[in-house]
């Protein structure tokens, strides 16, 4: 990529006040854009993720993954001194972020109303479970506890069985990557009229808004669909399928992507049979067409279907554990995995790398580490000096 140009995000600077996943996973991908992030932690304690495992020589690998690139320093805001300086900070960001209950920021002085007086500037972000209206704003949330009330888990395990829990915390994350793109839409909004604004962000509002074809059926039918395994509810042939050793993912959106398959497994006549004459069809007869699928994929190997499969243009592929999801070449091509250097000195931590891919933004060199609790003190307070100068 070429690097001629400034990265994105470069000359933005942060105020991150957050902790655990939404914010910090927030303030990462900002950070990766170019913005410079200024990580606010409780003194002694720091980020809750600090105290995370795994650990190597106790440092978290979890703490350091989601905090790369940043700077930190130690701030009590009931102490007097400590508030000098984080009132100084506020006066030279663009962004201060939070994740707390509702109302703690004002007990401290420190609401949106109060500093949208001090700093028309400053751009405000909010993270919370429930967000900042409604009868449920004060409640405390985990990422379980949204992926459950907002839907997600209704929907998700094997049909039958008890609703899970998505293995990645996409009630954290999801919520990071919405208050992401509501700050960069304030900071363009702000080139316009030169004012903040406030983005509120609720992790419950995020699950229900990636709940898609749920909301659909749900709206359409009037009946909420239940978990359906790895098959997709709207879309046949969507799903995993077992070869002679092992399962793999077809995914045919389409009558082309299906009349391909049947070429592709030697039943070109399943294409004019009435149960699979379209996607509505296939959907209707989903447990038939899985059978008849299976009864000719488990007499090949999983490399031999995909190699046919890739070939035809279908999309599929195999089912990879992180291990080899970390391997995977495409994956590596896409510098999508990156090894940050370790506060002792010795084998790097691996994280995942950025996913946005820019011209201006080169990605071919490793982040730089996390930092240690309170470790930027010295050199964030000689950058407000300078700032204020």
């Amino acid at each position: 990529m070429s690097t001629s140009q400034r990265p994105p995000l470069e000359g933005i600077t942060i105020l991150d006040l957050t902790h655990v996943l939404a914010g910090p996973y927030c303030s990462m991908i900002l950070s990766d854009l170019g913005a410079k992030v200024i990580k606010v932690e409780q003194p002694g304690i720091g980020d809750d993720t600090r105290h995370f495992p795994p650990f190597r020589d106790g440092h978290s690998a979890y703490f350091a993954t989601i905090n790369r690139d940043k700077q930190s320093i130690a701030l009590n805001l009931k102490d007097e001194a400590d508030r000098a300086v984080f009132e100084r900070l506020l006066a030279q960001v663009d962004v201060v972020m939070e994740n707390y209950r509702p109302g703690v920021m004002e007990r401290l002085g420190y609401g949106y109303d109060t500093l949208s007086e001090r700093h028309p500037h400053l751009i405000y972000g909010a993270v919370s479970g429930f967000g900042h209206t409604g009868p449920d704003a004060l409640k405390p949330a985990y990422d379980m506890v949204v992926q459950a009330r907002g839907g997600v888990m209704s929907i998700t395990g094997e049909k039958n069985r008890e609703p899970v829990r998505v293995g990645a915390s996409v009630g954290d994350i999801v919520a990071g990557m919405f208050l992401g793109h509501g700050l960069l839409a304030a900071l363009y909004q702000r080139e316009k009229t030169g004012k903040g604004q406030k983005v509120d962000v609720a992790m419950l509002d995020s699950q229900l808004a990636i709940i898609e074809h749920a909301i659909a059926i749900t709206g359409e039918t009037g009946m909420p669909p239940e978990p359906s395994g790895a098959r997709h509810p709207s879309i046949a042939p969507f799903e995993t399928y077992h070869t002679a050793d092992g399962l793999m993912v077809i995914a045919c959106g389409n009558d082309v992507l299906f009349g391909k398959l049947c070429n592709v497994l030697g039943k070109p006549k399943w294409t004019t049979r009435p149960e699979f004459a379209n996607n509505l069809a296939r959907c209707q007869n989903v447990q038939l067409l899985r059978r008849r699928i299976e009864t000719v994929t488990l007499g090949k190997s999983r490399a031999h279907w995909l190699e046919l499969l890739t070939a035809e243009g279908i999309p599929c592929g195999p089912i990879q554990n992180v291990a080899e999801a970390m391997q995977d070449p495409q994956i590596l091509a896409r510098n999508m995995v990156k090894h940050l250097p370790a506060p002792d000195g010795g084998k790097p931590f691996v994280a995942a790398g950025n996913p946005i891919k820019m011209s201006s933004l080169d990605d071919t060199q490793d982040p730089g580490a996390a930092p240690f609790l309170d470790g930027d003190r010295a050199a964030i307070l000689d950058w407000l000096t300078e700032q204020e100068a």
